[in-house]
């Protein structure tokens, strides 16, 4: 992915994989891709976020508790959208459910979990 793609409608911008033993998974792929982490604040408890090795945010490994705890154990893509509430109405007019609301009012970078029709999982994000 190109610096230029990660602000187009329709592009791959992150990931994020949430599982019940987050800090194991953290330090398996800190091994395995050679992944640094920061910590990103969740209240009580801190999810992670991956960067590469130069320090930019690449994805998350996210605890599967509170907002998280019904998300599948499995690497969830973000796609770039224009219009995020847009996307949702699409996305129930065709068939999918909204596992994640956007949280308050939708602006750049409010983003939601969908499940589309044929039970794969993915975020959208408004640009």
């Amino acid at each position: 992915m190109t610096e230029e793609s990660k602000g187009q409608p329709g592009s791959i911008f992150s990931a994020d994989l949430t599982v019940h033993h987050a800090k194991g998974v953290r330090d398996f792929y800190k091994e395995e891709i050679g992944w640094q982490h920061s910590d990103f604040q969740m209240g009580e408890y801190a999810d992670y976020m991956m960067n590469t090795p130069d320090g930019k945010p690449v994805a998350g490994i996210c605890h599967q508790v509170g907002v998280n705890a019904g998300l599948p154990q499995l690497w969830i893509v973000y796609f770039a959208v224009a219009d995020l509430k847009q996307s949702l109405e699409m996305c129930r007019n065709h068939g999918g459910i909204v596992h994640r609301q956007p949280e308050g009012a939708i602006t750049s970078g409010s983003y939601a979990i969908i499940e589309y029709p044929a039970g794969a999982f993915c975020g959208i994000s408004q640009i």
